[in-house]
């Protein structure tokens, strides 16, 4: 097996409300859809939740999964519908599963200053999926080798083996390298892993790796050779397990194997059904479910390790629209929704306040082409603009010939858009 790492780049999702804080998502993606049975990777902060407004996010269901929480600074409150109350705290592992249903609020604490850290999913096996709730809590003892502090959250590394349950075997840890170190560690040969760089620049097995970024070791080696090329310490999460050999139907918050389990899911949310519970405690209403995209939801699974991203595929074929009913411009792709831009109107101002792109679409740079379309039409409308939204703002930044029709965002803005997203 080739020794190579394949290298994928985050994209820039917000989370939460008019004020959401940005984070980056490197699973799922074009190229891969799973490492191990993990689905899902968003890497958040340094967040300086004064300017952000930090995390809050109501009560949400999830099916077919386990949620892992990890952060390396600030506090989160976390309750569920199993009745757990837990806070997620740096170097301690919060991990839920949702199999059949369960619902939850993660918000972060009025003591949190900066927010930073990760959120992880687990795909359940078919044979699992439908798991009861359960929520388990473990702060794993650091370990050190050879300029490394390692701390291993789930399945086991160095010689630390975390006791936490899980439905396939795999590995999670925390990795601190010392500047300017190289260190060696034995692995599963059975096993593919990811390394998420948070901080610093490492280089694993030859490839180097920038913030953010997260690369990928197809199984075959027996070992991972990690070198800091800072003169800081550099921080990584290694994630690793076998490949996870079955398909997967992956949309908002639910993992399925049909299109059929996700709409009964959903129905089963919006109708406030037993299948998801109640979480006390939260003062606020509770998520509503995104509407299911006109086209059939299809099964995703990696592609062959023999054939490396599949990027053989032909080029969408994307159109935007102006969808006035739901303040937004929708981008399609062979006639199914692919994302949106939503914004609000205030007298000649077009506020933008999120921008989304569904996972299945991801690494197509499909955001790009929706907000220059979005942005054209409001200079043709005669309107200016008001990036609320992050991705929105980020455009604009390297696109300065929408300079003139652009006004920045305001506290008045803000507090405007925080009313009418109430009503």
């Amino acid at each position: 097996m080739s020794s190579a790492v394949d290298v994928l780049t985050a994209r820039d999702v917000p989370l939460g409300g008019p004020r959401s804080m940005t984070v980056h998502r490197t699973l799922p993606q074009r190229a891969r859809t799973l490492i191990g049975a993990w689905c899902f990777i968003d890497h958040y902060g340094p967040d300086d939740v004064s300017v952000t407004g930090g995390m809050d996010v109501a009560p949400h269901p999830h099916t077919g999964l386990q949620t892992v929480s990890w952060l390396f600074s600030g506090e989160i409150e976390h309750r569920d519908s199993l009745g757990s109350h837990a806070m997620v705290r740096p170097g301690e592992l919060n991990l839920m599963t949702g199999g059949h249903g369960i619902s939850h609020t993660e918000v972060s604490t009025p003591a949190t200053t900066v927010l930073h850290g990760v959120q992880l999913w687990v795909a359940l096996p078919d044979e699992h999926r439908h798991a009861d709730r359960d929520f388990q809590h473990y702060v794993p003892d650091p370990v050190h080798v050879d300029g490394a502090e390692i701390s291993v959250f789930l399945g086991q590394l160095a010689g630390s083996v975390s006791p936490v349950r899980t439905f396939t075997p795999l590995l999670g840890a925390e990795l601190v390298l010392a500047p300017r170190t190289e260190t060696t560690l034995a692995v599963d040969p059975a096993f593919e892993h990811g390394l998420l760089v948070d901080q610093g620049a490492v280089r694993l097995s030859g490839t180097l790796l920038n913030r953010a970024e997260l690369g990928y070791a197809a199984p075959g080696s027996r070992t991972l050779t990690l070198a800091n090329e800072t003169d800081a310490p550099a921080r990584a999460v290694l994630l690793g397990g076998p490949p996870f050999g079955e398909e997967i139907v992956m949309w908002w918050n639910f993992i399925g194997r049909t299109h059929q389990d996700i709409a009964e899911a959903r129905q089963a949310w919006e109708a406030a059904s037993d299948r998801f519970g109640e979480v006390e405690g939260y003062p606020g209403d509770r998520l509503p479910a995104p509407a299911l995209p006109h086209a059939t939801l299809t099964p995703r699974k990696n592609p062959p390790l023999s054939e490396g991203p599949a990027m053989t595929e032909p080029a969408p074929t994307p159109t935007v629209r102006r969808v006035d009913e739901r303040h937004r411009y929708a981008i399609e792709v062979d006639g199914a929704t692919a994302g949106f831009t939503a914004y609000r109107d205030r007298d000649d101002r077009r506020v933008f306040f999120h921008t989304e792109i569904d996972d299945a679409y991801a690494g197509q740079g499909l955001a790009s082409i929706l907000v220059r379309e979005a942005l054209d039409d409001v200079r043709s409308s005669g309107k200016r603009i008001v990036p609320v939204c992050p991705y929105v703002a980020k455009f604009l930044k390297k696109h300065e010939e929408y300079a003139d029709i652009t006004d920045p965002v305001t506290p008045e803005v803000l507090e405007w858009l925080d009313g009418v997203l109430k009503r």
